[in-house]
């Protein structure tokens, strides 16, 4: 039992804690950024909200929030939650802590979670000791790291877990962070009177670069640090004050970690690219961040042989030189020689033109460092897990060996820091390096299947028995509309983490192939009847719960309230896929309107509509006329039958795939179609022959009628088509639109 000196104790180290301390987020609503993980409805939001976590690893950077979200699902949790700090405790406090779990879990049923802050810290034997408690369910760990978990965490652990990649922050969030610390009278400055300029306060924004623990200090050393102004009491911020509070920007850079073997990844492919600028900035942000000279001049007198060669068997030669005067000038000076080498590297023939790396090293100094684009990470240790490396172009596998793709970061796309000189061989290179730079750059901006694809964020083991039923449950279907479902999801590269709507879930043609690409996410389906309802929900008991799809009874006109009624009302939605929605719904604006609303920025939505006015006709199935009485009904029954397609007043029928584009443009969507003819095998049933011509009001020989064509027609007609289709299998077509519609994100928008 705590003694009064106890609470007065930890109430003093909490007043008296850092500002970034203090303003540490407690709930979910108070968390700020990582929306493609914590945004309503995503996965690991459900988990933290159910009280149904299973043993996570966050990682990212630091300041972006992982021992914040653990905190955060401390305060939310029923289980016994424990914490550890990696640096600090060993094997001995493991003991007790699983002695403990294991009592409390017996006595009490009740769950013990054990949060470890830089995990990556324990060695192999440590980390091998709490292996068999996770296991067998003794507690749920929850990991917090720096460093690459498929580097430094235990492979049987990372296999056993969901790993979350935390991002670093956005500018919005930081001067949202910034602002809240102002304002809160409890934790943060709210009882002082502060004013913080606007370009202060982007300067702090800025200069954190993603860090909201190195924003909040620098905020609080600028408040502590000045004085109220003497006339009206104020702390005023300014910008001038803002640059003395934070003066240098932090670059992520580990040599032993996972931003080195991107980064020496990245140098090494801009230089096999012949990307002299991407070259200078890898190069550069190696440099600014202390990496040894001598690392990288290992690194290219290894890439001149690998991937030079004897295209110059100057280059070896060379850079082994460019070494060996770097070791006897030493730095600063040396950083002429190793820039000197890197650019030949990427060029081949020699050049002077070396001044180019310090307007380099001037952006990386004075500007918001870019990402590595994924397609240029280090891909050997953690493809699967997060895509790294997935759509890098191999230069040497097309001609010339060279090919147009992305190699500086996106924000820097157009920069030159090689300006190719007159002099010499390099006059005969300058034409070729600016040939290749407007080529690269006009196939990037006109070409977006050239970017490279999208980072994955999470990671979720993988459970065999799940993954075996998803896949018999996908391959289930026949091939026309196996065919359906892969040209829907190839619309949109979707990502694991993502939230996915299907708005024709009856069948479950779209939703389980959803449930499969989107372990991390999320998938709703809504159906029409409860008789689908029930088929649906009885599929997915075979799913573990957080898996399951949210399946919605209602329809697509209500779905809003339908929404709204289930508690999801805020829910919104990366890619939403749909079958013949369009001669359901008449009103294709309000159609494209619903849609719209549910979309998050970024997000996609994606159609397959059969197109009835080019659907098969059946009269192409009549046999040939054996007599004038034949030949007559059948002559009539065909001009019927394209009757009923070109009737304009018909909405079944008049729709065309240009008239549904344009009601999605006009709400603000990005629209792309495509109309194709998917051919099948198709078996015609007795109860298929008997529904088209039966006397129900829509049915196909009613519309026959409604067309002018005489009963006696009809009747000659049916017993032909019968007499060829009924009980056997047909070649049989049909046409379909496919339709793509996008919603630009918003600026800044990364989830």
């Amino acid at each position: 039992m705590k003694s009064l000196f106890d609470h007065a104790r930890e109430k003093k180290l909490r007043e008296e804690a850092p500002l970034a301390a203090r303003m540490r987020p407690r709930t979910l609503e108070e968390y700020i950024g990582q929306e493609h993980i914590l945004a309503p409805g995503r996965l690991l939001r459900r988990a933290i909200q159910a009280d149904q976590l299973s043993s996570l690893i966050f990682y990212g950077p630091p300041g972006t929030g992982k021992t914040t979200l653990a905190s955060v699902i401390a305060n939310t949790t029923s289980s016994h939650f424990v914490t550890l700090n990696a640096v600090m405790a060993g094997i001995a406090d493991l003991r007790d802590i699983t002695t403990d779990a294991q009592r409390r879990l017996g006595d009490y049923g009740k769950r013990t979670i054990l949060f470890i802050d830089e995990v990556h810290r324990w060695n192999k034997a440590q980390q091998d000791a709490l292996l068999p408690w996770v296991e067998n369910g003794t507690i749920i760990l929850i990991g917090a790291t720096t460093e690459n978990p498929y580097f430094t965490v235990n492979r049987a652990l990372v296999s056993r877990s969901r790993i979350f990649q935390l991002k670093p922050l956005e500018e919005r969030h930081i001067r949202q962070l910034i602002r809240q610390a102002l304002q809160d009278k409890e934790r943060g400055f709210g009882n002082r009177a502060t004013h913080i300029d606007d370009e202060a306060l982007d300067h702090l924004a800025n200069i954190a670069n993603g860090d909201a623990r190195a924003a909040l200090n620098a905020l609080e050393l600028a408040v502590e640090t000045t004085p109220p102004d003497e006339t009206d009491g104020v702390i005023h911020i300014t910008m001038a004050v803002a640059e003395e509070s934070i003066q240098r920007r932090a670059v992520l850079y580990d040599r032993e970690g996972d931003c080195h073997f991107d980064t020496i990844s990245a140098f090494i492919k801009s230089m096999r690219g012949s990307d002299p600028d991407a070259t200078f900035y890898w190069l550069a942000k190696m440099v600014y961040a202390g990496e040894d000279p001598r690392f990288i001049f290992r690194r290219m007198l290894i890439f001149c042989s690998e991937d030079i060669g004897m295209a110059d068997p100057h280059a070896l030669q060379f850079v082994r030189a460019a070494a060996e005067s770097f070791d006897r000038v030493g730095l600063p000076e040396g950083h002429y020689p190793l820039a000197h080498a890197a650019l030949y590297c990427a060029t081949a023939p020699k050049s002077n033109s070396v001044m180019g790396f310090f307007d380099a090293l001037k952006v990386v100094e004075t500007e918001k460092e870019g990402e590595v684009p994924n397609h240029l990470r280090d891909s050997s240790r953690d493809k699967e897990g997060f895509g790294h490396g997935a759509g890098y172009k191999y230069p040497h596998a097309f001609q010339d060996h060279w090919v147009a793709q992305q190699y500086l970061p996106t924000a820097l796309q157009g920069r030159l820091f090689y300006e190719p000189g007159q002099i010499g061989y390099e006059k005969e290179l300058a034409g070729l390096v600016r040939q290749r730079r407007e080529l690269q750059l006009a196939v990037l901006r006109e070409n977006e299947d050239l970017l490279p694809p999208p980072e994955i964020l999470t990671f979720s083991p993988v459970g065999k028995a799940t993954e075996r039923w998803l896949a018999r449950t996908v391959d289930s279907l026949g091939q026309h509309l196996a065919t359906l479902r892969e040209r829907v999801f190839a619309m949109r590269s979707v990502q694991r983490h993502e939230l996915v709507l299907d708005v024709s879930a009856d069948t479950g043609l779209f939703t389980w192939e959803a449930v499969r690409r989107v372990p991390e996410g999320g998938v709703w389906a809504l159906v029409s009847s409860e008789a689908s309802r029930e088929i649906l929900l009885e599929q997915a008991a075979n799913l573990p719960e957080l898996r399951r799809p949210t399946v919605l009874l209602g329809s697509l006109e209500s779905i809003s309230e339908t929404l709204a009624t289930a508690g999801q009302g805020e829910v919104r939605f990366d890619f939403i896929v749909g079958r013949n929605l369009c001669s359901r719904l008449r009103d294709h604006g309000r159609l494209a309107g619903t849609l719209r609303r549910l979309l998050r920025p970024g997000g996609e939505i994606g159609l397959a509509e059969c197109l009835p006015y080019a659907s098969q006709r059946l009269h192409l199935y009549l046999p040939e006329p054996q007599q004038d009485t034949e030949l007559g009904a059948f002559a009539r029954f065909q001009a019927a039958e394209e009757a009923i397609y070109a009737n304009e007043t018909d909405p079944l029928v008049n729709w065309r795939m240009d008239d549904v584009a344009a009601a999605f443009q006009n709400v603000g969507l990005r629209v792309r179609c495509k109309q194709d003819v998917i051919g099948r095998e198709q078996f015609v049933s007795e109860a298929q022959l008997a529904h088209w011509f039966s006397d129900m009001p829509d049915s196909f020989a009613q519309r026959l009628l409604r067309q002018g064509l005489a009963p006696s027609d009809l009747a000659l007609c049916q017993n032909a088509l019968h007499g060829v289709l009924a009980g056997k299998t047909h070649p049989w077509s049909t046409t379909f639109a496919f339709i793509s519609a996008s919603l630009e994100k918003e600026q800044g928008d990364v989830s």
